[in-house]
């Protein structure tokens, strides 16, 4: 289904892929597993044909549905419906269909009437209203409701436009019988629990080619049978033609057996070379000397590197500048998109050194309230009041607040113009951003790297209110678990908007806010199942 020969990827100067062979053939459900930055999203992209690798060739034998971290559509004036539909041809044979209906209401005309029949047989042959309905079935399942496909893209969330992008690509593959090719990337992110597990049974059951990016342990499990491993530090590719739990066993009998024999070589290596040194001291004997050398050499070159453990972001987040006793307070906030209303009437105070959860459904409108707070967003009525010293530091889940065409260290500086280069580099080297790293421009990072470098721009920006717009989306485990210390050690103010309860846990909010209603309450672990189906 596809064939990459010779596939080599860099960014920049740093090699994230020596040339290798890799094939994604039918009843292959692949995990694309590796630490951020290793190139994960950078092969995905290549083997859609949304980008061109350094080297090799990628031939694709059939359609491709591809899901990127952050999908963007043409036409944000198109209803929900009508996207997903397209993925068929669905959405221009209906529009032109309800034309018609209405200049036959005025006028049976032949022509008309024929044009009519031909468009209804082309609809009946494309599934006809059972498709339509079939589409409506597989949005409910990634939890979008018939009033979200009535909306237009622009009024919908980043959450709710990455489940639209989703439904279309899984739409379109149900034509094929689920036997298309699907290159998936993270597409659990801004999912509630029942859709993640329709999801995970839908995956499962896949007969096409699948090769799927997550972070989401049980999602592996359940539906991939090979695994594919980028190792950042060697370059490689190494191929595991088995399950999730079985490619975790071999992985470290692997391991193991690696350290085995470099001990073994090298512990023959050394007493080799300590020979041939006492064996140096006699003129009659250099040559055999030198041979007993080079055979120590060779047994060290011949043997498989060991993988060198994983780099890990440093994550802490900013010392707070000094405030006020409530730096932030909104009041009679409401939103709406043309006659969809999405809150009303709501009131936030956040005090020094609280800690607020924002909790609701897909698409009660907590980016949306969160963006309002950050100033990034007017709403419709109520106002947002800045308190004495505040300092707002705002991620952003969708990193929109990252300029696709400015540099790593341009995003430094701008956040804190008064420090050096130096000062800023050594930011960036604590999130994993080194020499050339620097100066790539945001629009090339993977979904890891954008919140690496979002989160950077945190730290040194001395804020004591931060909003947080799901802060753990895209990290590896590791990197999960820094954020997570992070935010349970800072001592300034946090919002947070998350479907990661581990996220809450480190939180240890006193107070919720529930949306759409705005209704504020304190904090009880009750709420914590909440989080999840949200």
């Amino acid at each position: 289904m596809i064939t990459a020969t010779g596939l080599e990827l860099r960014a920049g100067a740093r090699i994230l892929m020596s040339p290798t062979t890799l094939r994604v053939q039918p009843g292959d459900r692949i995990g694309l597993v590796g630490r951020n930055g290793a190139g994960k999203t950078t092969t995905l992209k290549v083997l859609a044909g949304e980008g061109q690798p350094y080297a090799g060739a990628v031939e694709r034998r059939s359609e491709v549905g591809y899901l990127p971290q952050d999908p963007r559509t043409g036409d944000l004036n198109v209803t929900a419906r009508d996207r997903v539909l397209s993925a068929r041809g669905l959405d221009t044979l209906l529009a032109e269909m309800q034309k018609l209906e209405v200049q036959l209401e005025e006028s049976a005309d032949e022509k008309l009437v024929r044009r009519y029949g031909t468009l209804e047989d082309q609809f009946a042959s494309l599934g006809g209203y059972a498709a339509e309905a079939e589409a409506a079935r597989i949005c409910a399942n990634l939890g979008l409701p018939d009033r979200v496909l009535a909306q237009t893209i622009g009024t919908l969330s980043g959450g709710q436009r990455r489940r639209i992008e989703l439904a279309r690509i899984l739409f379109r593959d149900a034509a094929e019988g689920g036997k298309g090719i699907l290159l998936l990337d993270e597409p659990t992110n801004h999912l509630d629990a029942d859709s993640i597990a329709w999801l995970r049974g839908y995956m499962a059951q896949h007969k096409g080619g699948l090769v799927v990016i997550s972070h989401d342990v049980s999602l592996l499990e359940a539906a991939v049978n090979k695994v594919w491993y980028l190792d950042a530090n060697r370059s490689v590719v190494d191929v595991y033609n088995v399950g999730w739990k079985t490619y975790l066993e071999q992985r470290e009998t692997d391991e193991r057996r690696r350290r085995r024999e470099r001990a073994n070589a090298e512990k023959k290596a050394g007493a080799l070379m300590a020979q041939a040194d006492k064996m140096r001291a006699k003129a009659t004997k250099t040559v055999a000397a030198q041979n007993m050398a080079r055979r120590a050499e060779r047994l060290l070159s011949g043997l498989e590197e060991s993988r060198v453990s994983d780099r890990v972001a440093k994550v802490r987040f900013p010392t707070p500048a000094p405030c006020g006793k409530v730096p932030l307070t909104a009041s009679e906030l409401s939103k709406s998109y043309g006659s969809l209303e999405i809150f009303t009437d709501v009131g936030v105070a956040v005090d020094r050194g609280s800690r607020v959860a924002i909790l609701g459904l897909n698409g009660a409108g907590k980016t949306t309230l969160l963006r309002i707070l950050g100033g990034l967003l007017q709403p419709d009525t109520g106002e947002v009041r800045p308190g004495h010293g505040l300092r707002l530091g705002y991620y952003a889940q969708e990193h929109e607040t990252l300029e696709v065409d400015r540099t790593v260290l341009e995003h430094m500086r701008s956040a804190a113009a008064e420090q050096t280069d130096t000062e800023l580099r050594k930011i960036l080297g604590a999130f994993l951003f080194s020499g050339d790293d620097v100066d790539k421009p945001a629009g090339v990072l993977s979904g890891g790297e954008k919140t690496r470098l979002a989160l950077a721009t945190l730290v040194c920006s001395g804020a004591n209110v931060l909003l947080l717009d799901e802060p753990t989306n895209n990290l590896d485990p590791v990197s999960r678990e820094q954020v997570l210390d992070a935010i349970a050690n800072y001592p300034g103010a946090i919002v947070l908007v998350t479907h990661d309860p581990g996220a809450v846990v480190a939180l240890k909010p006193d107070r919720a806010i529930l949306l759409p209603d705005g209704d504020e309450d304190a904090w009880s672990d009750e709420l914590l199942e909440l989080v999840e189906l949200a």
